[in-house]
């Protein structure tokens, strides 16, 4: 419409085009030829510009990005069904945040009129004694998340790529995608990482490599010497970003030593996080290791202070707490085992976690067993967004939960026994 209101320029226009265009005008008429039909076509195109609205200026690198999913609240779930509902959809710790921490966080409450510590100086020389390393390759952040963000904002652009694999977690195809990188995704191998494949996949292009151990939301891990080899192939230009957040829940006894790989390869950038084993979620505090030039130039980019002086204060009091970890991967390796067998005798075919939750595969009717748990008061991940539409994700809960669940799916998968398909499964 603008374009047709433009079709013969205003007297205005005229004299922005004759300043534009200067003297050299091969003839004065309309439509323009020359340097003025230039002025004129360059007029138009900003003024076009200037009618565009804020979501057409988004580039559409972001425009096209997927949102990331948060599993439902319960107190949604309890005002819209009228009932109670316990949560096993987001691989919260059931047990609880540490003692020690939540004592530690109410004591710097009262200074919350202060700002923080923006360089969480005591944290990092905490974490840099219990692993070895030295303060300056310590990073503290929310959670993970805002690590596995910053490590592409440094050293992404346009025409480099990120490798992930498919059916993880989804902020690694996010953090290239809108960093400006071209995101390669390697398929999973028994719902495992197919390491072999993904170094197969690697080229001089490729910058970052994102890796979970174990996996969100399949539960598997890999161990030592499928890593050492996976990381021969991997040159020092590529960063290669370790997320351990499920690590403390791990079994199998040849986890990969990962500190002490990063100590000879400075490529290695290992996140863990304060959200899982130690129960501070909601406070969202996670640390990173990684070599030193690395971790200035993401605390060049972070906004300042990012972490609060409660969550530093909880985080610096939980490390301590070490009967509350021990108490809390115990009680999930007995639950863990008992949602595995359940669900099992149910017909479902539950996949082997190094985790704090169980990947299941309940074939094409997930979202309506999901929904189903749901009105029972149990709520679930269907697993269609992160590229499984015939499994869930069951969180391992408390005894008491577990039951609940139990009894839940046991009457939902009762309801399915006129469906031979699913039964059989």
């Amino acid at each position: 419409m603008l374009a047709s209101r433009l079709s013969k320029p205003s007297a205005t226009s005229t004299r922005l085009i004759d300043a534009l265009a200067g003297p050299y005008t091969v003839v004065n008429e309309w439509p323009p030829r020359g340097l003025r039909g230039l002025a004129t076509r360059l007029l138009r195109s900003k003024l076009l510009e200037m009618t565009r609205t804020i979501e057409e200026l988004i580039p559409e690198y972001i425009r096209g990005l997927p949102v990331y999913v948060p599993g439902r609240p319960i107190e949604d779930v309890e005002r819209e069904l009228k009932i109670h509902a316990i949560k096993l959809a987001s691989n919260e710790n059931p047990l609880g945040p540490s003692p020690k921490g939540i004592e530690a966080a109410r004591k710097v409450l009262a200074d919350a009129n202060r700002y923080p510590d923006g360089g969480t100086l005591r944290l990092r020389e905490k974490l840099a004694a219990m692993h070895g390393v030295s303060p300056d390759e310590i990073f503290i952040g929310l959670g993970s998340s805002e690590l596995i963000d910053l490590a592409s904002r440094v050293l992404l652009e346009r025409g480099l790529i990120g490798l992930t694999a498919e059916g993880t977690y989804a902020p690694f195809s996010i953090a290239i995608r809108m960093n400006g990188g071209a995101l390669e995704q390697v398929p999973l191998c028994a719902f495992k990482f197919g390491l072999p494949e993904m170094a197969r996949a690697i080229t001089n292009a490729t910058r970052i490599i994102y890796l979970a151990n174990p996996n969100n939301p399949t539960g598997t891990a890999f161990g030592a010497e499928e890593f050492e080899r996976f990381l021969s192939h991997v040159s020092s230009e590529t960063l290669v970003v370790l997320d351990e957040a499920y690590v403390h829940y791990a079994d199998r006894e040849d986890m990969p030593a990962s500190v002490e790989l990063f100590k000879s390869r400075k490529n290695l950038l290992i996140l863990r996080t304060f959200s899982k084993v130690y129960g501070m979620a909601g406070i969202r505090i996670g640390y990173g290791i990684g070599a030193g030039a690395l971790v200035n130039a993401m605390n060049r980019l972070k906004t300042p202070f990012n972490t609060s002086g409660v969550a530093q204060a909880a985080a610096l009091a939980a490390l301590d707490d070490h009967e509350h970890v021990k108490r809390c991967i115990e009680a999930n390796r007995v639950e863990r085992k008992r949602i595995t067998e359940e669900v099992a005798k149910l017909g479902l075919k539950p996949v082997k976690s190094e985790s704090n939750f169980v990947f299941v595969e309940t074939g094409p009717e997930a979202k309506t067993i999901s929904d189903e748990l749901l009105h029972e008061g149990v709520i679930v991940r269907p697993l269609a967004w992160m590229g499984f539409p015939e499994a869930i994700r069951i969180s391992v809960g408390t005894k008491e939960e577990n039951d609940k669940l139990f009894a839940a799916l046991g009457r939902v998968m009762a309801r399915r026994k006129g469906k031979p398909e699913l039964t059989a499964r």
